[in-house]
């Protein structure tokens, strides 16, 4: 009972541990000196970016665009606006590709420095929102904090090199404008060093997540110049795995030094209308400008930028520092992690504690830490009854605080379970029968979705249990083999992903520190017991923060076995029980997994929506062109509200496939609307050419085609650039267009053939002739282009062989 109610005391100090390195700090007031940055003056810039949504195009963000040429104009910064119609491919193969467009607007200023020779420094942010959303956290927060750092920055006095600001237009619609600016504006090639900020989100303390190549310069000047630093080496790899890009692509992918800030708590209000100037955590707005502030005031007093050098191994540590070396420490930290693991061994083997066949179920119980704690972390998930996907994920960052909680319940019971079962022995087909069992109602409950991964990994954690559930087991050869399982795997980061290494080889070196000073669990001295409690409460909090920012990033369950695994390395002889016969040794374990389940089936079986949290709701007017048809949409499941709205006329509601449309939505017929069709027309030059020419109607937002040919083209011309799509007869290309204006795609066919196209023009408000929409509920919220009148057609467009 006593070694239960210290494990929950670790658990509970890495808890209050965690929460002071993840909390945001307190904001700065507008009276702050002006030294330091202030979110308190930053959030009257927020305030006046993001009172409501201003998408690329629209009027909402040419206001915006006004307001931040006289402020940057207040700042002496002579700005200017680089207007430019441009293009990014954001997915491209054999059979399909998706394209962006748009006509952006970037606003680019300077303050001179004393040696205009110097490269300069970039401070970046885009202005531009998401449809549907203000913006206030992605990316109001972002701009609001360059502003404040450029003050900060003017307040000093003369700096020692040119400082850019660099506000971008069209991020959203695919990074257009950093590609502009990079691509085409003249002062481009005047950057040397760039710190762009983001959001996805909208709270929680921001962190340094991206850095650009040779970062041994950057990373140094981040850890010694940032307020509170946060940063890791790990996020730059979880980053490639996310499906997100910000325009510190663009100037990555030009070679051009810098840093990347972002802060992802609240994920419920990213790209979402709960984006407001009063739902932005202030204190996110302070994290992510303090550990902008201290870096940009270093690279512009400083004549000489960071030096480049090989990638660092970095991380935050306990304290709120940033401890960061080169790859070949990440050696030496192996080597020590050996020899404290071999000497609490050795000290275990010479007080006769450790059998050596207990150390091959120690590394068969660090596989099955792995693969059992991801079956039960999968089962928890499922247990949720929320599907996976961009949209059909928000009921659970509704109450994401909640969720997690269900999550880190499972991950406790899997790390108490595991050894619980190998102290008492015997258990073999109850261990097997459990992880399989586990695994099945988990794909079940999935709709046997991804089921043989699911399926693979609870049969990898039946086999290892019935393996280490034999005879009883003693804890330290058990923790000698588990640390060798962490010490194996670190090797092999080592080797192949050097600077990810400390994720396994930090947590075994504690692991082995603490055996070593343990005896390998032997040693149970209170004064050893207090070092060794303190240790593993630190270090649980470590790991813990990684789960953290893993589950708010990815909706990846099983990855957080990770910390599961990593965090038993310096807490099992705390999970392992005093008197493993005892009834309360499987009770607690057994009680953690239960209480973790019943967390998840409230979240089933309980409204996640209420004012602060609303529900999202996508409904449309959709006519068709050509037939002259008319249906209510809606993109979203249905609800009493929106099954409303659709049968408003009278129709049957269906799942439908309908023109303009990617997918099946929810629609029902309507009355007619009567709109003006967008005008397209294709014709055919006399040199072979042939020219679509698509004007939207009028009051046009959003433009998106889907555009096919059956015969080979070649020579493809978007409004005058090249576009290397639509030459394979039969692939598909999506085009999406942001604002309106005339489109023309020029291409040159191999023969005579046609054009499929699909399009679905929106136009900003619900029709006039329409039934009005009913008020929303407290608990909801229009999303994204709801309220939208959509013209749709599906058409063929044919051309003949040129004249000769």
């Amino acid at each position: 009972m006593a070694r239960l109610a210290i494990l929950f005391a670790c658990v509970a100090v890495a808890f209050g541990l965690f929460y002071i390195q993840t909390a945001s700090p307190p904001p700065e007031p507008a009276d702050a000196p002006p030294g330091v940055f202030s979110a308190g003056r930053a959030m009257a810039d927020v305030a006046a970016i993001a009172p409501v949504p201003h998408p690329t195009g629209s009027p909402a963000n040419a206001k915006v665009r006004d307001y931040l040429v006289a402020r940057m104009t207040a700042l002496g910064l002579s700005p200017q606006v680089q207007r430019a119609d441009s293009q990014a491919v954001s997915s491209h193969s054999a059979a399909h590709g998706r394209v962006y467009g748009a006509t952006v607007e970037n606003i680019v200023g300077v303050l001179p420095g004393r040696d205009r020779s110097l490269p300069a420094l970039a401070l970046m942010a885009h202005y531009d929102s998401v449809p549907g959303s203000p913006g206030a956290a992605d990316d109001a927060a972002g701009v609001a904090s360059v502003l404040e750092t450029l003050r900060g920055i003017k307040a000093r006095g003369t700096p020692a090199r040119d400082v850019m600001l660099v506000l971008t237009d069209g991020e959203e619609a695919g990074l257009l404008g950093a590609r502009a600016f990079f691509g085409e504006n003249p002062l481009s090639a005047r950057v040397g060093f760039v710190i762009n900020l983001e959001t996805r989100g909208g709270g929680g303390r921001a962190t340094m997540f991206q850095t650009g190549r040779d970062n041994a310069g950057s990373v140094r000047l981040f850890a010694a110049e940032a307020r509170r630093p946060d940063s890791n080496a790990l996020t730059v790899q979880v980053y490639k795995m996310m499906p997100n890009d910000t325009d510190f692509t663009v100037s990555n992918a030009r070679g051009v030094a810098g840093l990347n800030l972002a802060f992802l708590g609240r994920q419920f209000d990213y790209h979402s209308p709960s984006s407001t100037v009063a739902n932005l955590d202030q204190g996110a707005l302070q994290s992510l400008g303090e550990q902008a502030f201290g870096p940009a005031m270093a690279i512009a007093f400083n004549p000489a930028l960071p030096k480049p050098g090989p990638d660092l191994v970095y991380s935050h540590a306990p304290g709120g520092v940033l401890l960061a070396y080169p790859v070949w420490g990440g050696w030496i930290v192996l080597a020590l992690a050996a020899g404290l693991a071999a000497l609490g061994a050795w000290r275990a083997r010479r007080g006769k504690a450790l059998a050596w066949r207990d150390l091959w179920r120690g590394l068969g119980a660090g596989l099955l830490l792995l693969a059992g704690a991801m079956t039960l972390l999968e089962l928890t998930r499922r247990l949720t009854g929320v599907a996976s996907g961009w949209m059909e994920v928000r009921p659970l960052l509704a109450r994401f605080a909640v969720f997690e909680a269900a999550m880190g319940l499972a991950m406790l019971g899997a790390a108490m379970l595991i050894p619980a079962a190998m102290a008492r022995g015997r258990l073999r087909l109850f261990g097997a029968a459990f992880f399989l069992a586990a695994g099945l109602v988990a794909t079940t409950l999935d709709g046997f979705a991804g089921w043989p991964a699911t399926v693979g990994v609870a049969a990898a954690a039946a086999m290892l249990a019935f393996l280490v559930f034999g005879k009883d087991a003693s804890v330290c050869g058990t923790w000698t083999g588990l640390l060798l399982t962490g010490l194996g795997a670190a090797l092999a980061l080592q080797i192949a992903l050097p600077t990810a290494a400390f994720i396994v080889a930090w947590p075994v070196l504690v692991g082995a520190a603490l055996s070593a000073m343990m005896a390998g669990g032997r040693d149970r001295g209170p004064a050893v017991s207090v070092i060794a409690w303190l240790a593993t409460a630190a270090a649980l909090a470590w790991v813990g923060i990684y789960a953290h920012q893993l589950m708010q990033g990815l909706d990846l369950p099983q990855a957080q076995a990770l910390a599961v695994w990593t965090g038993a390395m310096a807490a099992w002889p705390l999970l392992w029980p005093a008197q493993p016969n005892s009834r309360l040794a499987f009770a607690a374990p057994a009680g953690v997994i239960l209480l973790a389940a019943a967390v998840a089936l409230f979240l089933r079986f309980t409204s996640p929506w209420d004012a602060r949290h609303p529900r999202a709701e996508e409904v449309y007017v959709a006519v068709d062109a050509t037939s002259g048809r008319a249906w209510r949409v809606s993109s979203e499941p249905l609800d009493a509200w929106s099954r409303a709205v659709l049968t408003a006329d009278g129709g049957a509601v269906t799942r439908s496939a309908l023109p303009g449309f990617r997918r099946p939505v929810f629609a029902a017929p309507a009355r007619p609307v009567a709109v003006a069709a967008p005008d397209v027309a294709l014709d055919r030059s006399a040199d072979g050419v042939v020219t679509l020419r698509f004007s939207p109607a009028a009051g046009t937002t959003d433009l998106e085609m889907r555009l096919k040919t059956d015969t080979p083209v070649g020579d493809v011309m978007l409004n005058g650039r090249p576009l290397a799509m639509l030459g394979k007869p039969g692939a598909t290309t999506d085009l999406v267009w942001r604002g309106g204006g005339t489109l023309t795609l020029a291409f040159r066919p191999a023969a005579a053939g046609s054009l499929s196209l699909s399009y679905a023009d929106y136009l900003a408000g619900w029709p006039g002739v329409a039934k009005p929409l009913p008020p929303l509920p407290a608990d909801a919220m229009a999303f994204d282009l709801s309220g939208s009148t959509v013209i749709v057609a599906d058409r063929t467009l044919t051309w003949s062989k040129p004249p000769r």
